[in-house]
């Protein structure tokens, strides 16, 4: 929801509609209306896609996710990732060339997460 309120945020500031950004994206704006929404997911290709039209780095979407994180959970006892490293890992990753390589670290990513998830429920 954070990365989607971004994107609109974004879109909006730029006068951008969403008929606009899905036309050049090949998609619907009923789909740009669900990535804003949160509905939908936004793959890292997309995202990287939508970060070039928008002029921003794909960073820019994950800016101050951490502090919503940390307010959303309310004890603020588990550990977030700061903006430095949600930098550093969205660059690193936007390197990544081959689209196979990138939906491996993704796998790799999600199943740590959640193992964490699951370790914190226990």
């Amino acid at each position: 929801m954070h990365v989607g309120q971004r994107l609109r945020d974004r879109r909006e500031a730029l006068g951008i509609s969403q008929g606009r950004l899905g036309r050049h994206l090949g998609l619907t704006f009923s789909q740009v209306q669900k990535y804003e929404k949160g509905s939908n997911r936004i793959g890292a290709g997309r995202l990287y896609q939508i970060a070039e039209h928008l002029g921003v780095p794909p960073g820019y979407f994950f800016e101050g996710l951490a502090a919503d994180d940390q307010a959303n959970r309310g004890n603020g006892t588990a550990s977030a990732a700061g903006p430095d490293e949600v930098r550093q890992l969205t660059t690193a990753f936007g390197a990544i060339g081959e689209s196979s390589t990138r939906a491996s670290v993704l796998a790799l990513v999600r199943s740590l997460a959640d193992e964490d998830r699951d370790r914190a429920r226990r």
